[in-house]
């Protein structure tokens, strides 16, 4: 009879990807129904999105029926498969997590530091009432995530849902998969990574080529200031050679943020001096991908798309969902339940490891124990994380001043505070777990 997918999140610019990575395995993954969600301030950007998505379906002659609806439950109703891609607050909450940050010096970012944390803040809840629906409508659907930050986001459904069956995804993985295989000038089958850590936090432990370990080679080769292995959004500042050989492990792009912040910060702080933070720029992007899109003429993926900063993340999600439903038993690198994977970090904790993708779902592979020199920054990160979810869930001030205490990128407690009572106001709109209790305890003014 074929599948049934909804998309949260439908009217994204990403959904296209999305279109095209269902349309390209059609054959090993007959998807019958695609359904895509918004809300109603999405809803002009749903219309344009549904339109090119029918568009694209009908040129690749797949018979796979395109919805796109504000009725949540109605798509969640007998789902085989959910993806959630949603920005709580549209563009302009990212413009404010980067802006309000930036102004008192601190580094602003949507998926680290006090960005990071508030853009959790405002997704949470609602990908918990999401996933308390699918346990609902379809308690057998897989929740397949890529709302940033992923990390944060999976250890709250993890912890705080009914609904288990739930996967976060990342492109930045695949992106040094694909970055390391063209600097070695090979496929990427020849490629293997052994990739642990936390989402935006994860690392490769070993690198193989053709089953030979060259980690040192790859280290070698990424310290020369020519190669530069990062992201759109992610400024590709040059690493120190001699510290990548004594770090000994593969960093991820956004690693910047933590061993690179005062260069990090600089540069932020000269692009919004000049009125330009990321947030701003992407905008016009997508301003201008949704003008593209309105044409008529095209029923194609346009390759503008990857100047957008998350150019696999929709593919990575189309390969999770064939893998399980084709029972691959393929390798890929997920946001799981940790499950003793890896050994310094609590069973119950979402971490980001290399998975056997099975019928079952993802299988985390054995990791051990962390290298030293990085173990200590990824339990920052993951108590961060912890209390995070926790803030969100309870809509807990403390919790919210604690887990911004704890981040590396906040230097003191009473910045700390200034920066939560700022984007506390800024986000007021989409924060009712804060506002509409007496957990936000006087003396604070907000």
């Amino acid at each position: 009879m074929g599948l049934k997918v909804a998309t949260i999140g439908g009217g994204s610019s990403y959904t296209p990807e999305l279109i095209e990575g269902f349309i390209k395995r059609y054959h090993e993954l007959p998807i019958r129904e695609l359904w895509l969600v918004d809300i109603e301030a999405g809803r002009e950007k749903l219309e344009i999105v549904g339109d090119l998505a029918r568009r694209m379906v009908e040129k690749a002659g797949v018979p796979m029926e395109i919805h796109f609806t504000m009725d949540r439950r109605k798509a969640l109703k007998d789902a085989s498969f959910v993806t959630t891609q949603m920005r709580v607050g549209l563009l302009d909450a990212r413009i404010k997590d980067e802006r309000i940050p930036l102004q008192m010096g601190l580094i602003g970012q949507e998926t680290n530091g006090a960005g990071g944390l508030f853009k959790a803040l405002r997704t949470i809840p609602v990908l918990l009432e999401i996933a308390e629906e699918m346990q609902e409508l379809c308690p057998e659907a897989w929740l397949i995530n890529f709302t940033n930050p992923a990390g944060m986001v999976t250890e709250a459904l993890l912890r705080y849902s009914s609904h288990k069956k739930v996967i976060g995804v990342c492109n930045v993985p695949f992106n040094m998969h694909l970055s390391i295989s063209k600097m070695l000038g090979v496929e990427m089958n020849r490629v293997h990574i052994d990739f642990a850590g936390l989402n935006h936090m994860v690392f490769g432990l070993h690198v193989y080529l053709d089953d030979q370990e060259i980690t040192n080679r790859v280290l070698e080769m990424l310290g020369d200031p020519e190669i530069q292995m990062t992201m759109k959004n992610v400024a590709p500042l040059p690493w120190n050679p001699r510290f990548l050989k004594s770090l000994g492990v593969v960093p991820c792009p956004y690693h910047r943020y933590y061993y690179k912040t005062s260069n990090i910060l600089n540069e932020e702080m000269e692009a919004f001096k000049s009125g330009k933070t990321r947030a701003e720029i992407v905008k016009k992007l997508e301003e201008g991908l949704f003008e593209l899109y309105k044409d008529k003429d095209l029923d194609v993926k346009p390759p503008q798309l990857e100047q957008r900063g998350g150019a696999y993340y929709s593919d990575a999600a189309c390969n999770v969902i064939s893998s399980i439903y084709n029972d691959k038993k393929d390798i890929q690198v997920l946001n799981v339940q940790n499950k003793g994977s890896i050994s310094d970090i609590e069973y119950d904790s979402a971490v980001e490891v290399s998975c056997i993708v099975t019928k079952n779902g993802p299988i985390p592979l054995t990791m051990g124990r962390l290298p030293i020199q990085i173990n200590g920054l990824v339990q920052q990160i993951k108590s961060f994380e912890r209390i995070g979810a926790e803030a969100a869930v309870a809509g807990s001030y403390d919790k919210a001043l604690l887990a911004l205490t704890i981040n590396p990128l906040i230097p003191s407690d009473d910045l700390a505070e200034k920066v939560l009572q700022e984007l506390l106001k800024a986000h007021k709109e989409y924060l009712p777990q804060f506002f509409n209790s007496e957990r936000l305890q006087e003396p604070v003014e907000i």
